[in-house]
This record gives C-alpha cells, sequence and structure tokens, in this order.
C-alpha cells in the first residue's frame, strides 16, 4: 500500500507537470524525425568543372549524376573553387589530365573521385601515374575526423556552458538570490551584464582549455591562426550562455531546465554541418541559418581546415554577436517581468 501510494504521488506529480508530458512525447518525435529526414535525404551530387577540355571528350563525358560545369580559364575555376561553389575541377595538360579539389569535406572529395572515374573516359587509357591530384584544401590523408572535429568541437563547448549556465542560474532564483538581486538599487541589465560577465570569465577558461587539447593533444587538424578559433569559440560560448540563462527563467527545477536539451540543443547538431545540408530537404534546410552553432561551426571549418583569417570568417561571428546580443536584450525584458515561482 505504501508502494502504490508513493506511485500515486508520482503519477500526479507528472500529470500535474504538463511540460514534461509535452516533452516526453514531442521531443522523442522531433528528434526521430529530423534523423528521417537527414538519412533519407538525397545523395550528394557533385559540382565539377572542365577547364579548357577538348570539346571531344567533353562529348564523351557522362553528366549524369554531376553539376557540370566547362571554364576556358582555371583562373575562374580556382574562384569558385574557393568559394565552395565547385568540389573539384578537371583540366588537361598534354596527355596528362590534372584533377584539383576543393578537399575539406573527405565525403565531398570521395563523391568527386567516384564521378570522375566512372564518367570519364580518362581513367580508363591514362595510367594512374600520370593523373595529377591537388587539394585547394586539406589532403588524401585527411580523415572524417578532422571535418567533423571542429563542428564537434563546436557542439561541446555550446552544450556545456548552455548547461552549467543554465541550471547555475535556475539556483541563483530558487535560492532567493535573484529576488535579493532584483530588490537592491541594481538595474536590470546591470544584473544581466555582472551575470554575463562573471559566467563568461569562467567560460573563457573553459574554451581555452578544450579547444587546446584537441588542437594539441589530439591533433585535430589546424591550418589557420590559434587565436581565431579562440574567438569564435569564446563568441560561441557566451551565445549558449546567454542562451541558457534565457530559457532558465523559464524552468522551475534542473529537471525542466534538462528538458530545453532536445528542443533547443539537439536540433542544432542537424543543421551545423555534421551532416551535409546539400542532401537535405530544401524546405528543412533554411533552419540552419536560425542556429548559432550552424555559425560557429562554418567559421570554425574555414579557419581550422579550410586556413582562412580574418576576412572570411567575420560575417560568422558579427551574426554568433548578433545572437549574444538578442538574448541579453530578451533576458532584460524577462527580468522585468519576472515574479517568483
Amino acid at each position: 500500500m505504501r508502494v502504490m501510494a508513493l506511485v500515486k504521488r508520482i503519477l500526479r506529480q507528472l500529470v500535474r507537470d504538463k511540460r514534461t508530458i509535452g516533452l516526453l512525447i514531442f521531443a522523442p518525435i522531433l528528434v526521430l524525425t529530423m534523423l528521417y529526414f537527414v538519412f533519407n535525404g538525397s545523395d550528394y551530387i557533385p559540382k565539377i568543372g572542365l577547364v579548357d577540355v577538348p570539346e571531344i571528350l567533353v562529348d564523351q563525358i557522362d553528366t549524369s549524376g554531376a553539376e557540370v560545369k566547362t571554364f576556358s580559364n582555371e583562373n575562374e575555376a580556382k574562384e569558385k573553387l574557393a568559394a565552395q561553389e565547385l568540389d573539384g575541377y578537371l583540366k588537361i595538360e598534354g596527355m596528362s589530365p590534372t584533377i584539383v579539389l576543393e578537399g575539406s569535406d573527405p565525403s565531398v572529395t570521395g563523391a568527386t573521385m567516384r564521378w570522375l572515374q566512372n564518367a570519364l573516359p580518362i581513367p580508363s587509357h591514362v595510367e594512374e601515374s600520370n593523373l595529377n591530384i591537388h587539394y585547394l584544401h586539406g589532403s588524401s590523408d585527411m580523415g572524417q575526423f578532422d571535418y567533423f572535429g571542429p563542428v564537434l568541437l563546436g557542439f561541446f563547448v555550446f552544450f556545456f556552458v548552455f548547461l552549467i549556465a543554465g541550471v547555475s542560474f535556475l539556483r541563483e532564483r530558487t535560492t532567493g538570490t535573484l529576488e535579493r538581486l532584483l530588490a537592491s538599487p541594481l538595474k536590470k541589465w546591470e544584473i544581466v551584464a555582472g551575470y554575463v560577465i562573471g559566467f563568461g570569465l569562467f567560460t573563457m577558461i573553459q574554451s581555452t582549455i578544450i579547444t587546446a587539447y584537441a588542437i594539441y593533444v589530439l591533433d585535430m587538424v589546424m591550418e589557420g591562426a590559434f587565436f581565431y578559433v579562440l574567438l569564435i569559440i569564446l563568441m560561441l560560448a557566451l551565445t549558449a550562455l546567454t542562451l541558457g540563462i534565457l530559457l532558465s527563467s523559464f524552468a522551475h527545477n534542473e529537471l525542466q531546465m534538462m528538458q530545453f536539451i532536445p528542443i533547443v540543443v539537439v536540433p542544432q547538431v542537424f543543421f551545423s554541418g555534421l551532416f551535409n545540408l546539400e542532401t537535405i530537404a530544401e524546405w528543412l534546410s533554411w533552419i540552419g541559418i536560425l542556429t548559432p552553432l550552424y555559425y560557429a561551426a562554418e567559421a570554425l571549418r574555414d579557419v581550422m581546415v579550410r586556413g582562412y583569417g580574418w576576412g572570411d570568417i567575420y560575417p560568422n561571428l558579427l551574426a554568433l554577436l548578433g545572437f549574444c546580443l538578442l538574448f541579453i536584450a530578451v533576458n532584460i525584458m524577462v527580468l522585468r517581468k519576472y515574479r517568483k515561482i
């Protein structure tokens, strides 16, 4: 009887907590739906360029399964390759064909090479030793971890900062600390700034350690400057920090804070570049631009894999700054309407 009484009490608590009931059903459905669209997406279609290839050879090429463009000069093809509008291009100098690959994504590189080998008549009568392959980024030794590493680095920083900031701020509320601060002469923006700077200092240390470990201990590929990687990680961490503080205002306890993870954090994984967005349905892929991790992952890959600098990554940093300022502004608005629960 005592066991049944306990069971009834737990069931009553769950029934009263409509958010928990909803997330127990909605969150798994959301994640499974995203997995369905990601893994049932179309096959990747490589984008190939042909540079000054003889017309008689072009006519023999089976262009199905790829987007093929012809170029009269190599400089134009190189610009398209650098802008990631091409995955690779073919040029023929004398009797030696040369393939130049963008190279930053091993899976795309593999798809490009497979298409070239299957579609072109060159491999059938040219010795492999005469086939020159060059990479704009990376090399033939580049593995999947080198490509996915920057995304995973950003994700783990975002996830743990979001979780720690949300739970910590929630405790400030539930222990009455926040209520006392609101009753003090401090302005709302000063309270938010204090929390952001306070948690932000710890976040800087955490982000620096994690980034240094990934690059110098795990030997994650690093073509650009470490400073830029650290700057991106810090901006992402501040975004996660302000978002965690914001969402903690809508949670009553740690369990409800955890419930935001499958709704806020997990969906970002699917649109951060961990999966190729070009294979996902077009009506779904636009979600990526609404998530901070999308911009952070792209900036991290630009620096770590492609070796880019400030001129290439600043738009993504501005996007992260915009998210951060937006969350800070909403935090101030929420504090103005705050009522103790």
